[in-house]
């Protein structure tokens, strides 16, 4: 049986200071038969230099490694560029702030071999391990994201955009990725491959390490993308639609706005109380019964469930005071919150103004 020839290809933007250790982790791959697509969506801080010394199309250096490049036109389009530029049979994707081990290709293709030709797999995803930095908010993301996994069955709906691989004559099938979408798209072109008939296994020893997500403003910023992208998703892809296809990688967002609101909740109560009776007695402190009760939800949120999960994990692995790291994840957890409700609203705006991949609300007549 011959090797199948793939194609990993990654996409990058303004990412210069990640450019050596992930292309250097991707020449490294164990697997016999692969070639390397890298496309530059419009940088503009030296990515481009740094790219350059790898560009090696006949493989002289080691496996053939092709620079793209194309104007910002977004990840979805990226993604999209590579393949029309790919020569393998399947298309392995990753993304620059990435770190595959050495047997990643391998562990996913022999994950694949394995499995019989009525079970019809069209992709083979592996597992993103996030690193940990100084801060709590990568301890928090790094322990969500390592919940998520745990509870992932042999096949899944969601082939991870950093460490994932299609058969490439299924992404023909469906049209491949779509050059409009924003965000996630990962997330659509995996429900476009199960709408087809295919299925997604899951194949947890094939291992990328995710640089950590650190500093506030960025992870609010990427939890606010996904959110407005998962409107999309929702709008173009309702449950009648998927039938028995369940988003499997949501994670905690429901938890998280309903803490928010809770927590939103609480204050307004407690201060409307605060302002009316300036001088607290026994019989005034009735009134603050309902800031209590939102005070108890809110706390059976933060220990309970997903979010509970993802918050006892992150100060297990607390190596600060555990009572500060508690309040600073709950500080991170209602901010998380509130971009994620700006996410939805953006995406609602998107479905009204038919933009980022959204359909019209209504067809126009011929």
């Amino acid at each position: 049986m011959t090797t199948p020839f793939v194609s990993i290809t990654v996409c990058v933007r303004n990412g210069a200071g990640w450019v050596d250790h992930c292309l250097q982790a991707l020449s490294k791959q164990l697997y016999d038969a692969f070639e390397i697509i890298v496309v530059d969506d419009g940088s503009t801080d030296g990515t481009q230099n740094a790219l350059r010394k790898w560009d090696d199309p006949v493989g002289s250096r080691g496996p053939k490694t092709k620079i793209l490049t194309q104007g910002p036109r977004g990840l979805s389009a990226a993604r999209q560029h590579a393949i029309e530029n790919a020569s393998g049979e399947w298309i392995a994707i990753t993304d620059i702030d990435v770190r595959p081990e050495p047997n990643w290709l391998s562990h996913l293709m022999n994950a694949y071999k394995t499995c019989s030709e009525d079970e019809h797999i069209v992709a083979v995803t592996g597992r993103t391990m996030f690193g940990i930095g100084s801060d709590p908010v990568s301890l928090l993301r790094s322990m969500e994201i390592e919940r998520k996994y745990k509870s992932r069955t042999r096949y899944t709906t969601l082939a991870n955009g950093p460490c994932s691989m299609f058969q490439k004559s299924s992404l023909d099938d469906i049209g491949g990725f779509g050059k409009t979408w924003y965000h996630a798209e990962d997330m659509e072109v995996s429900l476009q491959l199960l709408l087809n008939g295919g299925k997604i296994l899951y194949a947890p020893e094939a291992v990328v390490h995710h640089v950590p997500e650190t500093g506030l403003r960025r992870f609010l910023g990427k939890r606010k993308r996904d959110a407005r992208a998962h409107t999309r998703i929702v709008r173009k892809y309702p449950r009648r639609k998927r039938a028995k296809n369940t988003f499997d990688f949501l994670g905690s967002s429901f938890s998280v706005i309903l803490a928010t609101l809770f927590f939103a909740m609480m204050v307004i109560t407690g201060v409307s109380n605060i302002t009316q009776n300036p001088f607290l007695g026994f019989e005034q402190m009735q009134d603050l019964k309902y800031f209590l009760f939102l005070l108890i939800l809110f706390e059976c949120l933060m220990w309970t469930g997903t979010l509970g999960s993802v918050h006892f994990q992150s100060l297990k692995h607390s190596t600060s005071m555990k009572f500060a790291t508690s309040i600073r994840i709950r500080i991170i957890i209602i901010l998380w919150g509130i971009a994620l409700m700006i996410g939805i609203f953006q995406g609602c705006m998107d479905a009204v103004f038919a933009k980022n991949g959204h359909p019209r609300l209504f067809s126009k007549r011929a």
